[in-house]
């Protein structure tokens, strides 16, 4: 591709805008594939000036050279990454799927460079008698092993198989994410009769009217997007529409045509398997467990293990709870569905606690809950949130903040992201436009971005959101602090640059707050009314906190356990048809299966986590993180869960310190010695 108008590129030179964020409103869909041609042309250079050195081998020559490069490409990939999933569209699926054998093939230009990896290995051997920081040794270790893990001690033949594989496998992963975006868009279930509308309650009912209208169709519209899905899943009285929803939902990419992902999973995991074996390992999950603090399989099955057993017997008696209450409601012994489950449990909640997402709603408007989160973060570490109009966005309904420490200095810009559209993935994330460092005594702040898929406002009312919509908003302005705190000299160390199974760890922690009653006390306000959420209603919420935990827990296992039979293969996966990835999947999650199997169902043609994203053996990570986020934040529930000495402790021991150093060292540092599982099973409820 020729490369042309550098003038009109805004890629080809450092960012001009406020604090050098990214300046979206002159991005045009044809600037993306010249900008990452010539960032990758002038990264190879600056990498075969390093490789190329005559002068001998040093930290500052060859691991900070590395470090500092490739500037252009970064800027070019971070706004395009991001906006692949918050803001697609075709047009940047094509480019992205052109783009990803030439990414693929620049990386391993770089990483199986005989000469780069002398100079790096010259520096690992001796790293420990250069005088260097324990930051710049960490730095070093992480270089090091990023060429190792990357097929940099392999044969010439040996590499060049390295290369077609990653190659391969690069795109099938793209593709696989691209599929279950397709196909879950490609589904509506459009009503028109007011009686499928039973049991529904008007904000659902309101938002499936507006979602319609904005499609030119009259009635009422219901999707796969996670508000809609959810809320008519727990409240439609009409079993046979849940059915419908749940089979659309849970047949994606499974049923054959275009979208079918079958293939491509039969492709991932033996790609990731021969990478694995060509590596020297026996599976893909020995080649990735080593950098976690799971360290092996046996590591990650211990926790599951414990974990099924812990909470089995727990979860099994929710399930025949939810059973025996349904039967009751109907008059008539009830088998509990995957579609029933739902609605009938939460019909049980609201029973016994007399607490619902429909009265809650009005107390969680999105603005309070916005003020809620971000005043946590000001109570624990003095941050203020300013929103700064000056600040170019890439949708209309994305807003930018001014990030400032407790002493007012500018700490980190923060993009909020909060509602579904067609463009955007399902789920809810964090991420980062630009990350932070430290160069030349200057500390170049990062720029981070969190996106989610609430409920959004109607005609009638703001966006009001449910008590698991909170939740996740915690959830990933805890990876957010994470980001935005950091304080590290070199960017590849900073913020949420961790081992996969600790990066959990400040999401989850910040989740237990939404449980403390003196918390939701300060933001849980009538959006009409003002008036502070009734003192009962409040206790309910407390006293609900562990209902169903059981299930939810087992229900995470599974994931896990299905995670680590897949990549835990150390022979090519055999496939006649697409019944053999069911058959697969059933039996990987047999132990913690609660609900009847619905044979032509299927949960790994379209699982993101571990077929596109960054979990593959590592989505056990979640309850690995839940172990140490309830032992963590115990000591607030002895300190003060707004004390600001256990926080302080926090931030500068976890929050702030990114991948400087090993993640033990890190929490012991906090915590006084290892994290045990007792406090999660004291916080559930459950009994050792």
């Amino acid at each position: 591709m020729t490369i042309a108008f550098a003038e009109e590129n805004p890629f080809f030179k450092p960012f001009d805008r406020p604090y050098g964020t990214a300046p979206f409103n002159d991005i045009k869909m044809e600037h993306f594939e010249p900008a990452f041609e010539k960032g990758m042309e002038e990264h190879k250079v600056e990498i075969d000036k390093i490789a190329s050195n005559s002068d001998a081998p040093t930290f500052a020559n060859t691991i900070a050279a590395m470090e500092y490069s490739g500037k252009t490409l970064n800027r070019v990939s971070s706004v395009f990454f991001n906006l692949l999933s918050a803001e697609s569209n075709d047009e940047m699926m094509e480019i992205s799927q052109r783009l990803s054998p030439k990414l693929s093939a620049h990386s391993n230009y770089i990483n199986l460079n005989e000469d780069l990896f002398k100079r790096v290995k010259s520096i690992y051997d001796e790293r420990n008698s250069l005088g260097l920081t324990p930051e710049q040794i960490r730095l070093v270790e992480k270089y090091y092993e990023g060429f190792e893990n990357s097929g940099a001690t392999l044969s010439p033949e040996d590499k060049e198989k390295y290369r077609a594989l990653t190659m391969e496998l690069s795109k099938a992963t793209l593709e696989f994410g691209q599929n279950v975006l397709r196909e879950t868009n490609a589904f509506e279930m459009l009503l028109t009769d007011e009686s499928d509308l039973a049991g529904l309650p008007k904000s659902v009912i309101d938002a499936a009217a507006a979602k319609a209208k904005s499609k030119g169709k009259e009635g009422w519209l219901f999707d796969l997007s996670a508000p809609s899905l959810s809320a008519f899943m727990k409240y439609s009285s009409r079993r046979d529409l849940r059915e419908k929803l749940y089979m659309a939902n849970s047949t994606k990419n499974i049923k054959g045509g275009e979208f079918d992902n079958s293939e491509n999973i039969k492709k991932i995991v033996n790609l990731r398997l021969e990478i694995a074996k060509l590596l020297g390992y026996d599976s893909f999950s020995d080649y990735v467990l080593k950098n976690r603090m799971a360290k092996n399989a046996d590591g990650v099955f211990g926790l599951l293990d414990r974990l099924a057993e812990a909470f089995g017997p727990v979860a099994r008696k929710e399930v025949n709870d939810v059973k025996q209450f349904a039967s009751q409601m109907e008059g008539k012994e009830i088998e509990i569905m995957p579609w029933d489950w739902s609605y009938y449990s939460e019909k049980l909640k609201d029973s016994r606690f007399g607490v619902n997402d429909e009265m809650t709603r009005p107390y969680f408007e999105l603005e309070n809950v916005k003020k809620g989160v971000f005043g946590l973060a000001t109570q624990l570490y003095g941050l203020q949130f300013v929103e700064n109009p000056e600040i170019e966005v890439y949708h209309p309904e994305v807003e930018a903040f001014d990030v400032l420490d407790e002493k007012g200095e500018f700490l980190s810009v923060l993009y909020t992201d909060f509602h579904p559209r067609e463009g955007k993935r399902s789920g809810a994330w964090m991420s980062s436009f630009k990350g932070q460092y430290i160069k030349n005594g200057e500390d170049s702040r990062p720029h981070i971005t969190i996106v989610m898929n609430f409920t959004r406002p109607t005609e009638t009312e703001p966006a009001l959101l449910t008590f698991s919509e909170v939740n996740t908003f915690l959830h990933e302005f805890g990876h957010a602090l994470h980001g935005m705190l950091t304080k590290t000299t070199y960017e590849s160390l900073s913020g949420t640059s961790v081992y996969r199974d600790f990066v959990e760890l400040p999401s989850h922690f910040m989740e237990n707050w939404l449980k403390e009653k003196d918390y939701l006390d300060k933001f849980a306000f009538h959006y009409q009314t003002g008036e502070k959420m009734p003192e009962d209603l409040l206790q309910s919420i407390v006293d609900a906190a562990n209902y169903n935990v059981g299930y939810a827990t087992l229900r995470q296992l599974s994931f896990g356990y299905l995670d680590m039979a897949w990549h835990s293969l150390k022979e090519p996966f055999e496939m006649d048809n697409s019944k053999s990835i069911i058959d697969f999947e059933t039996k990987a999650m047999e132990r913690v299966q609660l609900l009847p199997i619905i044979e032509e169902t299927c949960m790994s043609t379209s699982f993101n986590h571990i077929f596109s994203g960054g979990y593959a053996a590592g989505y056990y990570s979640y309850k690995w993180a839940e172990v140490m986020d309830a032992d963590a934040f115990s000591l607030f529930k002895e300190n003060g869960i707004f004390d600001k000495a256990t926080a302080d402790s926090f931030r500068k021991n976890i929050l702030e310190r990114g991948n400087t150093e090993e993640p033990e060292v890190l929490y012991k540092r906090f915590r006084g010695r290892e994290a045990s599982i007792d406090a999660l099973l004291k916080r559930s409820g459950v009994n050792k």
